[in-house]
């Protein structure tokens, strides 16, 4: 996937104005003030689950970074029997459409993966992100021990005491009991499908903002290859 969202995100600027949603501040997010300890060997490797609206969106915001080696997208928050795309975006179930993003903490850290998610879709919206609407696209952040726990819980606060939101971020903290992957066709939908009407609309802009707001954490490898031709969208 990367080759492509690379492609997209050092491309001519896109002309589309808004994003899978966009976050109710003007301001850049400031810097987390509490982050997990270092790594304690080289080639470390650590997983975060996160959600915040489509997961094709979130998928194609952190595959480009620095430090970040594989994102799934899934689902979290309900069980193995429920872990369905028709019943998920059904919304009977209590699963979010959310990403695994395998990292290493030596390259980019999980308080700078938080830093980006924040800043990538509209943390005070509950239960959706524009165009999505519904308890499976909320926000939430899947913490997989206590500390991930303490850092995301002491950076929504720094955010809230700061006031860079307009409103109280509605991000939830839900403990981790088990990520699901998606379907394999939703894997990679982005640069599988980079002229879907919806990803040209929604995902495509959110390219363009990771670009603009964090340059010095994507990877500066040339973009290859071509995407696939275009299909129709599932959403």
């Amino acid at each position: 996937m990367r080759p492509f969202l690379l492609a997209c995100l050092f491309a001519t600027t896109l002309s589309f104005t808004t994003s899978c949603s966009r976050p109710a501040h003007a301001a850049d997010l400031p810097q987390p003030a509490t982050d997990l300890p270092a790594p304690s060997k080289e080639g470390d490797s650590r997983k975060v689950v996160l959600a915040g609206g489509c997961f094709w969106c979130i998928e194609a915001v952190f595959e480009p970074l620095k430090g970040v080696t594989d994102v799934t997208s899934g689902y979290a928050g309900g069980t193995a029997d429920t872990a369905d795309y028709k019943k998920v975006s059904a919304g009977q179930t209590n699963h979010a459409e959310s990403v695994q993003i395998t990292y290493d903490p030596a390259k980019i850290s999980y308080a700078t993966l938080l830093r980006v998610f924040m800043t990538m879709h509209s943390p005070t919206t509950k239960d959706g992100q524009h165009p999505d609407y519904g308890h499976q696209y909320r926000s939430a952040i899947f913490y997989a021990n206590d500390d991930e726990k303490r850092v995301a819980e002491a950076y929504i606060k720094q955010l809230d005491d700061a006031k860079v939101f307009n409103e109280p971020i509605a991000t939830s903290l839900e403990k981790l009991e088990k990520f699901y992957p998606a379907e394999e066709y939703h894997q990679d939908y982005v640069r599988k499908h980079p002229d879907d009407p919806y990803i040209v609309r929604w995902a495509l802009p959110k390219l363009e903002k990771l670009r603009q707001k964090f340059p010095e954490l994507l990877q500066s490898s040339a973009p290859a290859g071509a995407p696939a031709p275009p299909t129709s969208s599932a959403k």
